[in-house]
């Protein structure tokens, strides 16, 4: 019978983020849904006619729609509450950081500010580092099992790469009136399941 040790490896490298996704979104309260969505229609167009000043048409998307009823402090129905969510990639994160900036001046209280990912638009170059990384860690880790049954490292009987788990660290910061970015490391991880035949000494 064939003796195998299978162990699993990881591997992990940083990079420095230099995109950025926004996420904003419009909401607005009217006394009928068609108002509502009216008045967020107009404010959409606004945000979406700004951000075509600082990125490509296509990284400008919707994604969320909505309409509920809203109610006032003494819990009667008030009208309607309606919103729409966009999400717009900027190629950098100076670009962002101005998109931002027009589109607090342009759309005013309307807006909200829902969030911003810092990430790494070539990735390829951290996780071949993490990959490496994590073979090193595989094969560390099965020669210690190895050792401890008596036995060394064959040959390699499969190799199976799971999922990279990229973990942006990103902060925001105010300098002067302008907003900023700071870029701060992004993890890239990637995981190796491998095993080796055994061979007896």
């Amino acid at each position: 019978m064939d003796r195998t040790v299978t162990v699993t490896g990881q591997g992990t490298a940083t990079a420095v983020p230099d995109s950025a996704v926004v996420r904003v979104a419009i909401a607005q309260r009217a006394g009928t849904v068609a108002a509502a969505f009216r008045a967020v229609a107009d404010g959409v167009a606004v945000v979406t006619a700004r951000a075509a000043d600082f990125t490509e048409q296509r990284r400008i998307a919707s994604r969320d729609l909505n309409v509920w009823p809203a109610h006032d402090n003494e819990g009667r129905q008030s009208g309607f509450e309606a919103r729409h969510a966009l999400e717009i990639g900027c190629a950098d994160l100076e670009s962002a950081s101005a998109l931002l900036e027009a589109l607090v001046e342009a759309a005013g209280d309307r807006l909200l500010v829902e969030g911003v990912s810092l990430e790494v638009a070539d990735q390829a170059a951290a996780v071949t580092a993490a990959r490496e990384l994590a073979y090193a860690d595989a094969v560390a880790r099965a020669t210690h099992v190895a050792e401890l049954v008596g036995a060394r490292l064959g040959p390699v009987v499969s190799v199976t790469e799971g999922g990279g788990f990229p973990g942006p660290v990103a902060g925001l910061r105010a300098a002067k009136a302008d907003l900023a970015f700071a870029p701060g490391e992004a993890s890239i991880g990637v995981t190796l399941q491998v095993s080796w035949q055994l061979e007896l000494d």
